[in-house]
């Protein structure tokens, strides 16, 4: 019993994992075809725009200082519409050229959100809904009259397989890789440092105010690849998306351990949020449950996620007390 409190105290992410497992049974109970390796590219074509919008919010929370970023959602919206109603129906639909584009325009909309939060004293949460408002505008004014379409070879295979290889997969690891390789440096130290106590941090002689920018400018970084994603299995820009994915990705993750104060959290955790989130809807699609009550069972599950994380921060607390 001690050595499994143990477990869950040093790993946040331990709860989500459960669930993700319970629930990964249940949706192979559910729909038996579920689990057939020739499911698996659409499967995680579906899922990749979900987990990155996770993934590309959890920095910008992890720095600490009340720092959360709900422009993620509309972010990757306006990159997909970008790429099908402008860069495609000019020629430019070359990986060479979108690739890059999705990731500069990504990371500077973020370092945007990231200047105003730190720089310029904006509470998070007001610089961050500006930012959605106006991205949202931006969408509707993209989309026009019609619903902007297109697709090119590559972006097909993204929504499919590379070979052998989903190219879900190989979305879903690039914000992975790209964090991985931030680990061989001393960021990530110093992001979780900052998040910690950024007032201990400054101290140490860590600048915070570029940690903290950096961190939203790499979520965006991750919304850019999150966008190319959505593009690749929609295949249209559709503005009333915008919005869609922004309290689901923050549910997630939450759900995934990652604490809103900044204090401890994992992208590994933040993607079995969105995971738990994802097999979530498809066992009540499966199950023919009503729309109507997904929200309040992501609610339900997000609530228990939430006092279970604090049950842990308040142990670990009292026992270094």
């Amino acid at each position: 019993m001690n050595a499994t409190k143990r477990f869950l105290r040093s790993r946040p992410y331990a709860f989500a994992l459960v669930v993700f497992v319970v629930l990964l049974v249940a949706n192979i109970v559910a729909q038996p075809s579920f689990a057939s390796p020739s499911n698996w590219p659409e499967t995680l074509a579906i899922f990749a725009p979900f987990g990155i919008a996770a993934l590309a919010s959890t920095p910008a929370i992890m720095s600490g200082g009340g720092g959360i970023d709900i422009s993620i959602g509309p972010l990757m919206t306006v990159i997909d519409m970008i790429i099908v109603a402008d860069l495609l129906p000019h020629g430019l639909g070359s990986p060479w050229i979108v690739v890059p584009f999705c990731l500069i325009a990504g990371a500077a909309v973020g370092a945007v959100n990231g200047t105003l939060v730190t720089v310029l004293r904006f509470q998070p949460v007001v610089a961050t809904l500006c930012m959605n408002f106006i991205l949202t505008g931006l969408a509707t004014q993209i989309e026009g009259a019609s619903t902007p379409q297109g697709s090119t070879w590559w972006t097909n295979d993204l929504a499919s397989s590379f070979g052998p290889v989903p190219g879900g997969l190989i979305s879903i690891a690039a914000p992975l890789l790209i964090w991985l390789a931030l680990s061989r440096t001393a960021y990530l130290r110093n992001l979780y440092a900052t998040g910690g106590d950024d007032a201990a941090a400054f101290s140490a002689g860590v600048d915070v105010t570029r940690v903290r920018i950096l961190g939203y400018a790499i979520g965006g970084l991750f919304a850019g690849v999150g966008g190319l994603a959505l593009m690749a299995v929609l295949r249209e820009g559709e503005a009333g998306d915008a919005t869609m994915y922004t309290l689901v990705a923050l549910a997630a993750v939450a759900l995934g351990g990652t604490a809103f104060t900044g204090k401890r959290g994992s992208l590994i955790g933040t993607l079995l949020g969105a995971g738990c989130m994802y097999l979530i809807t498809n066992v009540l699609s499966a199950a023919r449950v009503p729309d109507t009550w997904t929200d309040a069972i992501y609610g339900l599950l997000l609530l228990v996620a939430v006092i279970f994380g604090a049950g842990l921060a308040s142990a670990t607390q009292a026992r270094t007390t």
